[in-house]
């Protein structure tokens, strides 16, 4: 990948990531609470709907500019040359791209993740203050407690997010006869987003779950089977898709917006 087009990715991926964290925080927070141990109301309810809001400032940006760097150049190197260069392998490599780019972006997403859940589910104390909590109670690695659960979830979902997403736009750019405007690729990316969002979301309450858990509990273990058959055996299938129409909300109009702004912003500094 040129230096060019690494800086469009880079600066494209930041500034997607940080329009659809801030605008879209408050689903964020219901779903969080819906999916907690302990319940919706006694997570907070309604209230401090923007709890652990700068911890999604701060991450949000390295994060986004981390995945789409690593999509962008992975797709890149496969497509150069070999097997994978082949037209019909073109949704592999979208898969195996955005699988390496979920796994380096995790990197930074989940320190910033528990923080802001934590925060989510605790309305009454302060960003900094569990941050703090969380170093002095366990150290660093407790910044990456749920790491597992949270690749084991965004891999299946960047699966079924990324190649659906690339071949709507191609389908309906072969239909139209020239390239999609950024509205279409946001259109694209909103669909994608809501299928791969439902699908995924006994991972996202088990990644929940994990994230919220007592140090030293059996969920704070992150067995994630051992998580959902808690779930199932205590809500059932309800449980196990606890929070899926404020998640499907937050990540159709989150990928419209994520995925539009990217498509935008990287065209035009292309």
């Amino acid at each position: 990948m040129e230096k060019k087009q690494f800086v469009a990715s880079l600066l494209a991926g930041g500034c997607a990531g940080m329009c659809v964290d801030l605008t879209l925080f408050p689903l964020d927070t219901i779903k969080t609470r819906l999916q907690s141990q302990q319940g919706f109301y006694k997570a907070g309810g309604f209230r401090g709907i923007y709890a652990g809001v700068p911890s999604a400032a701060v991450g949000s940006f390295p994060n986004a500019a981390a995945f789409f760097v690593t999509y962008e150049g992975t797709k890149s190197l496969l497509s150069a040359g070999g097997a994978l260069a082949a037209p019909h392998m073109a949704p592999v490599t979208h898969m195996l791209a955005a699988s390496l780019g979920e796994v380096v972006a995790c990197l930074i997403r989940v320190p910033t993740e528990v923080i802001k859940q934590r925060a989510q589910a605790s309305p009454s104390s302060t960003t900094h203050h569990i941050l703090l909590a969380t170093l002095r109670g366990e150290g660093v690695r407790g910044l990456y407690r749920g790491f597992g659960s949270t690749v084991l979830r965004e891999i299946p979902f960047s699966l079924v997010q990324f190649p659906l997403w690339e071949y709507l736009k191609t389908l309906w750019s072969r239909r139209q006869g020239h390239t999609l405007y950024p509205w279409q690729a946001a259109v694209c990316g909103a669909f994608a987003g809501a299928i791969a969002a439902f699908v995924t979301t006994p991972l996202d309450v088990a990644k929940t779950r994990i994230m919220l858990a007592k140090a030293g509990s059996t969920t704070a273990r992150g067995n994630i089977p051992t998580v959902l058959y808690d779930v199932w055996k205590s809500r059932g299938l309800t449980g196990l898709f606890a929070g899926t129409i404020p998640r499907m909300a937050f990540i159709s109009v989150g990928g419209f917006i994520f995925l539009g702004a990217y498509e935008k912003v990287r065209r035009t500094l292309l």
